[in-house]
């Protein structure tokens, strides 16, 4: 088994070429991170094409259905992976994604939006997601936390490119005809990349490799039955929810606070949301290593102080550079929960039900997905601004600091 070859390759070269396809991929279902940048076009298109008035909350509600629709298909479909297998799961899941913005180029009213761009483009992102995700932590046994966070850092990065993307087309051929584009684009592109995908042989570990012995010791194989009954998952789920909820709140309003509250120019804006997931992009490998290297609650604590030091930073002194700052340290931080969480899911839980035991914790980004973007605008609606917004992050970072200084530790050492 340690003798497997991909494309020709052996197994330990030719697996990178599985992180590589899963970055391509969650380049395009990432692109939901871009969402500030339709925001302004698509209220002007209601209101000027379709003479319909939204508020700042109906216009945020696609971004926070697509991504509960995302974290519950989660779940789910995990068992799927295992008995479709990685290749036909993927193109199922692309299918809906692309279907999804193509059919939000139709719609005639914002409900529509939150259907079939919400439910049907977020459903096809949770079908996919969990294929790259569950094929690192497969043929990566020594090197999860870098591989799955290299295989997402394509989700975060997805703004830079998308953003930047819509933000030329969208002025030259208007917000509907850009969500046709990426449609179509998205359908083609996932639909290639899922061709060569497959798990490794049962049984497959890279030659040479032994565990480590904290790690091999830390981890308990549990099916998702006996993982909901430990203390250990109730903390990573609740850290993974205020990690979420602080970096979505803060990613659906980078555009607009810069603008709103910094005074920048809506173009300058525009392109920091690409600068800011750069950084998002970048958490993931850099948090994935971290948590190999440092164990996840110490990587936990760390994210957890970070957001909320820059969180306080706006609040106190907001300019343009505190803005840049900050908004780094956000979509970063958020970056590197989507790392931490399936690594801690892999150390702690096993691998043997990973795709159903990640779905449950996944189910933590849905509900920071729904409340994040939400509270943003009930802020902006009952205060006029979003500077508000800022010191609710910081405590709530506080409080996931603790809970993950408590509460995230290996089954064993808590039983």
């Amino acid at each position: 088994m340690q003798n497997a070859q991909i494309f020709g390759f052996p197994a330990e070269k030719g697996r990178w070429l599985f992180v590589l396809l899963g970055l391509i991929i969650n380049i395009c279902l990432g692109s939901i991170y871009a969402w500030s940048v339709f925001v302004t076009p698509l209220t002007q298109y209601f209101t000027t094409e379709l003479g319909i008035v939204v508020t700042a909350n109906e216009i945020l509600m696609p971004f926070s259905v697509f991504l509960a629709a995302f974290a519950l298909a989660m779940p789910l479909v995990g068992k799927f992976i295992d008995q479709l297998g990685p290749r036909k799961m993927m193109i199922i899941g692309g299918f809906l994604t692309g279907c999804g913005w193509l059919l939000a180029s139709m719609v005639t009213s914002v409900e529509m939006l939150y259907l079939v761009y919400g439910v049907i483009g977020g459903a096809g992102v949770g079908i996919s997601y969990g294929v790259p995700v569950a094929l690192a932590t497969r043929w990566f046994p020594d090197k999860r936390g870098v591989a799955v966070g290299l295989a997402l850092l394509g989700f975060g990065f997805s703004a830079f490119i998308s953003a930047n993307i819509a933000g030329i087309l969208i002025p030259m051929i208007g917000v509907m005809s850009t969500f046709r584009i990426f449609g179509v684009a998205f359908l083609i592109i996932i639909t290639l990349c899922a061709l060569p995908l497959r798990f490794p042989e049962s049984g497959w570990t890279p030659a040479g490799w032994t565990p480590h012995p904290t790690a091999a010791a830390e981890t308990c194989e549990c099916d998702r039955a006996m993982m909901i009954r430990t203390p250990t998952f109730y903390g990573l789920w609740v850290c993974y929810f205020i990690g979420c909820l602080a970096g979505l709140m803060a990613i659906s309003i980078a555009q607009p606070v810069g603008v709103e509250v910094v005074g920048i120019t809506p173009v300058l804006a525009t392109a920091l949301v690409g600068v800011f997931a750069i950084f998002n992009g970048g958490g993931r490998p850099i948090f994935g290593w971290l948590t190999d290297h440092l164990r996840p609650s110490r990587t936990a604590v760390i994210s957890f102080l970070l957001i909320a030091g820059s969180s306080l930073l706006l609040w106190l002194i907001p300019s343009e550079i505190t803005y840049v700052v900050s908004f780094c340290i956000l979509w970063g931080c958020l970056g590197g929960w989507l790392a931490i969480a399936p690594t801690a899911t892999a150390r702690y839980f096993g691998t043997c039900d990973y795709p159903r035991c990640y779905g449950i914790v996944f189910l933590a980004y849905g509900a920071g997905a729904i409340a994040g973007p939400q509270l943003a605008g009930f802020i902006k609606t009952t205060t006029g601004g979003y500077i508000g917004v800022f010191p609710y992050i910081v405590v709530l970072a506080l409080i996931g600091a603790v809970i993950g200084f408590f509460l995230l530790h290996p089954i064993q050492k808590r039983s």
